[in-house]
C-alpha cells in the first residue's frame, strides 16, 4: 500500500490545519486545528471527524495556534488516547491555549443557546469543554529540534524551528513503504526571513519526495520593513490617539503577537517616543502565554528584553470581566491589547462595541485578518458592522501596521522551497486563500522547483498517494467522499451576505426622507422573499 494524504482542513483557506497521513502499518495525523473565519466554515468544527479516529496512531503537532491544535480536545472526547507530539514550548503553550478554548466554546454555546431558547431554537453543545482541553494535555510527548522520533510504527520524525512563534516547527516525515521510504515535509506556519523575536526558518537541505507548504502571503510581496520603522508607525498612531484623547484599540493573537507589540510599546515609552500611560492587556489567555514566553526567553532572539517588557511597570494584565468592563469606562489616552486578533471571539468585541462610534478610537490591525471576519470588515473599510446581533457606526479610524507578521511572504515561501530541492515528487500549497495559493504557484514554477504538472492545489478532503520519488497520484476513491458545499474556500459565506444586506437595509431605511419611503422600501423587500408556501415546500 502506497503512503497516502488527505487534506482534511487548511485547503482553500486558512484554517482548520490537519493532515491525515495512512500505511500500512499506521495512520496519524499532522495537526488538528480549528476551523475560523465565516459561520459555514466554523459549522466544519461540529461535524464528525471526516476520519475513523479510533484508528490514529499519533498526532505529531507543528506549533499551539488554535487553527493548528484547536480540535485536540475533540479528538480526546471521541476516544483518541495516543500519544500528541510537539516540541516543550509547544507543550507549555498549549496548557494555556486548550483549556481556553474550551472555556471560548462553554461561554459562546451557552450565550448561543440563551438566544435559541428565546427563538424557539434547539440548544447547542460546546464542541468540548474545558474538562476536555486539560484531560487531553496529559497525552503530551515533547520533542526536542532535530532529534529523530518514532511517532507510530514505520514513521520516523524530527521537527525543524519554523520561525513562526515560540515552539513552532516544521516537520520532516520518513515512512517506510515497503522496500523504499518516502520523505515528506510539512512546513507548518513559515516565519519571515527577519524578525524580532524568531530565528529564521529552517528545514532539510536535499532528498525531499514531497513538500506540503503553506502560502498565507504567497501573493505578497511585503518590502522588508525594519524594526525602528514598525516602531516608528506604532508611535505615530500612538501619538495621534494621545493628541485626541482616545483609545488604541489593538486587536491582537494571545500568543507571541501580544508579547511583540508590548515589548514595541515599552520600548517606545522608555525612550519618551510616546507619552506614557498603561498598557492594559486584556486577555486571560495572553497573561498566561506571557509567563511562558518570560520561562523560554532564551530561546527567542532578544530574550532579555520580552522578559523585561513583560515585567514592566507600565503594563497591566487584566485579570477578570469586572475590570474588563472598567476598562471601556476609562477616559483620556490608553492603550488596550485583547483577543482575539480577527475580533471574531474574546474581549476585545466589548471594547470594539464600546468605542468604535468614538472619533477619538484608533483601532490598530497587527495581523493577518481571514476573509469574512469582523477584522476584515474593518480593515476593508466598513462604516457599519454588526457585533453579536446588533450594528455598530465605525467613527473610529482603523490602520494597519505592516512588520508584525510572523508569516513568510511570497518571496521568502519561494526561497524556503526552493532550498529543499530539488523536490522528487511533488509541493502543495496549502493554509491560503485562493488569490495567495495562485500567487505562490506563479513564484514556485517560475523557480523550477518542480514541474508545473506536479504542483498540487488540493481542495478539502482531497486525497493523493505519495510514492517515492515520483508525482502524487490522486485518490479518486477517497477524493468523492469530501465534504464538499458552497463556502468552503476562502470567501465570504452567505451569513456575511445576510449581514451585509440587513446593514444596506438599516441605512437605507435611516437616510429614507420619510415614513412613506421607508414603507416602499420594506414592500420591495417583501415582494422579493419567498411566500410562507414557498418556503415550506408546498405549491401556491
Amino acid at each position: 500500500m502506497t503512503v497516502k494524504v488527505r487534506f482534511c482542513g487548511a485547503a482553500r483557506t486558512v484554517t482548520g490545519s490537519c493532515l491525515h497521513f495512512e500505511t500500512e502499518r499506521a495512520r496519524f495525523l499532522v495537526d488538528c486545528g480549528m476551523f475560523q473565519g465565516p459561520k459555514t466554515l466554523k459549522s466544519l468544527n461540529y461535524e464528525p471527524f471526516p476520519f475513523d479516529v479510533a484508528r490514529l496512531g499519533a498526532v505529531l503537532l507543528t506549533h499551539a495556534h488554535i487553527d493548528h491544535s484547536g480540535l485536540l480536545p475533540k479528538l480526546w472526547k471521541e476516544g483518541f488516547r495516543r500519544a500528541i507530539h510537539a516540541t516543550p514550548a509547544t507543550g507549555d503553550l498549549l496548557s494555556c491555549m486548550l483549556p481556553d478554548a474550551g472555556h471560548i466554546q462553554e461561554s459562546e454555546v451557552e450565550g448561543l443557546n440563551r438566544r435559541n431558547r428565546r427563538r424557539g431554537r434547539d440548544p447547542l453543545e460546546p464542541i468540548y469543554t474545558a474538562d476536555d482541553a486539560e484531560r487531553t494535555l496529559a497525552l503530551l510527548d515533547t520533542t526536542e529540534y532535530g532529534r529523530w522520533t518514532t511517532p507510530a510504527e514505520g514513521v520516523r520524525a524530527r521537527w525543524w524551528n519554523a520561525g513562526h512563534m515560540l515552539g513552532s516547527a516544521s516537520i520532516e516525515l520518513e515512512i517506510a513503504d515497503g522496500r523504499e521510504t518516502v520523505r515528506v515535509l510539512v512546513s507548518g506556519d513559515l516565519g519571515p526571513d527577519v524578525g524580532t523575536m524568531q530565528p529564521r526558518p529552517e528545514g532539510p537541505s536535499e532528498g525531499v519526495d514531497h513538500v506540503i507548504v503553506e502560502s498565507t502571503y504567497g501573493d505578497e510581496d511585503r518590502p522588508p520593513i525594519a524594526l525602528g520603522a514598525r516602531r516608528g508607525e506604532l508611535a505615530r498612531l500612538a501619538c495621534a490617539t494621545a493628541k485626541g484623547g482616545g483609545a488604541l484599540l489593538v486587536p491582537t493573537f494571545a500568543v507571541e503577537r501580544a508579547q511583540e507589540v508590548v515589548l514595541d510599546l515599552v520600548h517606545l515609552m522608555d525612550e519618551g517616543a510616546i507619552p506614557p500611560t498603561t498598557i492594559h492587556l486584556d486577555s486571560p489567555l495572553a497573561t498566561r502565554a506571557s509567563r511562558v514566553f518570560a520561562r523560554h526567553a532564551a530561546a527567542l532572539e532578544d530574550g532579555a528584553a520580552v522578559r523585561a517588557a513583560l515585567a514592566s511597570p507600565r503594563l497591566r494584565y487584566v485579570a477578570d470581566v469586572a475590570e474588563s468592563r472598567r476598562v471601556t469606562e476609562l477616559d483620556g489616552f490608553q492603550v488596550v491589547l485583547a483577543g482575539s486578533g480577527m475580533c471574531e471571539a474574546g474581549r476585545i468585541r466589548e471594547h470594539l462595541k464600546a468605542r468604535l462610534g468614538e472619533a477619538g478610537t484608533v483601532v490598530a490591525l497587527v495581523g493577518y485578518q481571514a476573509t469574512g471576519t469582523l477584522g476584515r470588515l474593518l480593515q476593508d473599510g466598513a462604516r457599519r458592522v454588526r457585533i453579536q446581533g446588533d450594528t455598530y457606526a465605525v467613527a473610529a479610524k482603523v490602520a494597519r501596521i505592516e512588520g508584525y507578521s510572523a508569516h513568510a511572504d511570497g518571496p521568502e515561501l519561494g526561497r524556503w522551497i526552493a532550498a529543499r530541492g530539488p523536490v522528487r515528487g511533488g509541493v502543495f500549497l496549502v493554509h491560503g486563500e485562493p488569490d495567495a495559493i495562485e500567487g505562490l504557484a506563479m513564484r514556485v514554477i517560475g523557480r523550477g522547483v518542480v514541474p508545473e504538472e506536479r504542483l498540487v492545489r488540493p481542495v478539502l478532503d482531497e486525497a493523493f498517494a505519495l510514492p517515492a520519488g515520483g508525482p502524487p497520484l490522486r485518490d479518486e476513491a477517497a477524493s468523492r467522499s469530501r465534504r464538499s458545499r458552497p463556502g468552503l474556500v476562502g470567501q465570504p459565506d452567505w451569513h456575511n451576505a445576510r449581514a451585509a444586506l440587513l446593514l444596506e437595509m438599516e441605512a437605507a431605511l435611516d437616510e429614507a426622507p420619510d415614513d412613506a419611503a421607508r414603507l416602499e422600501i420594506l414592500a420591495r423587500l417583501r415582494h422579493a422573499m419567498p411566500s410562507p408556501d414557498d418556503r415550506r415546500g408546498r405549491p401556491r
